[in-house]
This record gives C-alpha cells, sequence and structure tokens, in this order.
C-alpha cells in the first residue's frame, strides 16, 4: 500500500487547532490522526467529542483517524462517530467485548481499527485482523509525545504484515510514536504504511519537506 502521513495534532498548538488542521490539509495531505486520552487507561487527558465536533464546524475536511486510548471505549464510539470521526481504532488491552464494539464502529458508519501496545505480542490482535480495516502499533508506550522509537517493535509489525500478505487481508498497518525520517523507514522496511508524526511534523523547518520525504518511503 501507499504510504499515508497521519500528522497528530495532538503536537500541534492547542490554542489553534482548527489552524493545525487546515495546515495539515493545505499541504495536501489528507488524514488527521487524533489521540483520545482518558486519564485511566493512560496517564493524561487530551480531547473529547466536542473537539473533533469544532474541527468539523470549522470546515475540516479531513480523514480522522480517531485513536480511542481509553478504558472502556465501547462507552465512546457513538459520541466519536457523531461527532465526525472516520475511523475509530480501539485498544486490544482492556477487558471489553471486542468483536461488539469493532462491529458498533461499522454499524454507525466508520471504519474500525485495533490497536496494541509495545508490551502486548502480535498475537493478541491475530484473531480481529479480518474485521478491522487498519492495525496500529504502538512503537512507544501510549499517553505522551516525544518519547523515543522502541526499534524492538520492528518484528512486531513485520510480524503482523506476514499475516497481511499470508491472507490476503487489505487492512493499513499504521505505526505511532517516536516517528520521524528515518524511524519511519525503518518501520516501512518492516511492513508499515501508515505513520503517524506528532512532533517531529509539526516541529519540522519544512512540513512540505517532510510529507514528501514520507510520501517516497
Amino acid at each position: 500500500m501507499h504510504p499515508i502521513l497521519a500528522p497528530s495534532i495532538l503536537a500541534g498548538d492547542h490554542a489553534r487547532l482548527a489552524d493545525s488542521a487546515a495546515a495539515v490539509a493545505q499541504l495536501g495531505l489528507e488524514w488527521l490522526h487524533l489521540d483520545i486520552m482518558d486519564g485511566h487507561f493512560v496517564p493524561n487527558l487530551s480531547f473529547g467529542p466536542e473537539t473533533l465536533a469544532a474541527l468539523r464546524r470549522s470546515g475540516s475536511k479531513l480523514f480522522f483517524d480517531t485513536h480511542l486510548m481509553v478504558s472502556e471505549p465501547q462507552r465512546f464510539v457513538e459520541p466519536f462517530a457523531r461527532a465526525g470521526a472516520n475511523r475509530l481504532s480501539i485498544h486490544i488491552e482492556p477487558s471489553y467485548d471486542h468483536t461488539a464494539t469493532l462491529s458498533r464502529i461499522r454499524e454507525l458508519g466508520c471504519r474500525a481499527g485495533i490497536v496494541l501496545n509495545p508490551a502486548t505480542p502480535a498475537a493478541a490482535v491475530e484473531p480481529f485482523l479480518p474485521a478491522v480495516d487498519l492495525v496500529l502499533v504502538m512503537t512507544v508506550q501510549p499517553g505522551f509525545g516525544g518519547q523515543a522509537f522502541q526499534r524492538e517493535m520492528l518484528p512486531k509489525i513485520a510480524a503482523i504484515d506476514g499475516w497481511r500478505r499470508q491472507r490476503g487481508l487489505d487492512f493499513r498497518l499504521e505505526v505511532d510514536g517516536g516517528i520521524d525520517l528515518a524511524t519511519a523507514a525503518a518501520c516501512r522496511a518492516a511492513g508499515a504504511d501508515t505513520f503517524v508524526v506528532g512532533t517531529s511534523f509539526f516541529k519540522a523547518a519544512d512540513k512540505a519537506a517532510f510529507a514528501a520525504a514520507i510520501a517516497k518511503l
């Protein structure tokens, strides 16, 4: 699959989120990654559904790649879908009905993703691969931006890509955490095709050149 850059608005200016989203769109990019944190599953708070709704009211037409880092995602898929999410990705680690929640996401008209943390083995998500449009491999412990990329995640990415190829599945394989041009290239070599980038993108001196480099991976 062709590479996709999904800038993470968590690294944007929180006082001017609509401007951050507009800057992404002006580069010709199509995706915006939104990290939703509840202060329980991860030790941080970020955005609620109203933030997505406000970005939509501001005119954003970007694909909202929405990552629910919450303890009870089944409670929040509907509010975020109604607020304008295009994809809702849920973590495998909490205890809830993953299959039913993925099904509900699709019923709401959104694409569905499954996410695994660094300590979670790839096998944990293997049963769900036919039911998702995207698998997100966290390459740092979720909760805060600016962490160093964990290279030991590369074999996990390769394993999931191997299952995708063997079974003829067409989900996208996304990575998030410590992604810059060098680590994105390593992830691409392992099989990733979708790159969530926060700090490296929003602090880049030339965002257009950064986006062009990702597009060439």
